[in-house]
């Protein structure tokens, strides 16, 4: 495969997409220092927390500002997109934050929202990788945030369930391909207690196991107390296990 550019994590909620998506982030960030674009796809808006990171506009609210008759309009038109989206970037320890926000109101804005994913591609081009924290389950795909993704991580934990909606996830995948291309997608298993799924319930995701993720105690209690995982040991079980799968995807 030709130089990763960009991975999109998703999987059911709960499932810890959103840790999985941090390390990666810390660990691509400590590699290409200001190189690493992170989206925060997800309407929960997670990441800046795990990430420890103020953000100060989503791309909802320019979106909103584009809609609106008033400065937001005016100003859009008086600078190219890239620019006006750098606006809404925010900067962490050798990373820059894009947070998409709450989905739209109703009623259609295709017009704007393909604008928006015009000024996403550009900021795209000025970064080494992007990551992509996406929607709990199918509806990562269906967002659309970006044209194209290299690699797509489905994180499942052990339950049945879970490895059920990996599936769906990338059917959501394959059924979208000339709208959004997926180059590579893969399940990584989390909260791995030495207990193996059943090996049927992982053909029919139709999906390779990446990598798998042990039960962590020290990150559970991070989470708990809300402490940034970015602040996690290198010798963390977990910051090992993502490090370990980054290096299966040659990275």
């Amino acid at each position: 495969m030709s130089e990763i550019k960009s991975i999109a994590v998703t999987g059911k909620g709960g499932t810890g997409k959103t840790m999985v998506a941090t390390l990666i982030i810390r660990l691509l960030a400590e590699r290409f220092p200001g190189k690493v674009l992170a989206i925060d796809a997800d309407s929960a808006i997670s990441l800046p927390y795990t990430l420890n990171t103020v953000v100060t506009q989503t791309v909802s609210q320019m979106r909103a500002g584009i809609m609106s008759p008033g400065h937001a309009r005016k100003k859009m038109q008086s600078q190219s997109l890239g620019s006006w989206m750098k606006e809404s970037l925010s900067g962490g320890d050798g990373f820059d934050l894009l947070v998409m926000g709450r989905p739209e109101e109703p009623g259609c804005f295709c017009a704007v929202n393909e604008l928006l994913r015009e000024g996403i591609d550009s900021l795209v081009d000025d970064y080494r990788i992007t990551i992509v924290d996406g929607e709990a389950g199918p509806e990562q795909i269906n967002r659309r945030v970006m044209k194209s993704i290299d690699v797509l991580l489905v994180i499942s934990d052990m339950s049945a369930r879970s490895i059920e909606t990996a599936g769906s996830i990338i059917k959501v995948a394959k059924a979208q391909e000339g709208e959004i291309n997926v180059k590579r997608a893969g399940l990584i298993l989390n909260r791995v207690r030495g207990d193996t799924p059943e090996g049927a319930l992982i053909e029919k995701t139709g999906l390779d196991v990446l990598g798998s993720i042990p039960e962590d105690k020290e990150l559970n209690e991070y989470d708990r107390s809300g402490r940034s995982l970015l602040l996690l040991p290198d010798d963390s079980p977990c910051v090992a296990a993502v490090n370990q799968i980054l290096q299966q995807l040659s990275m």
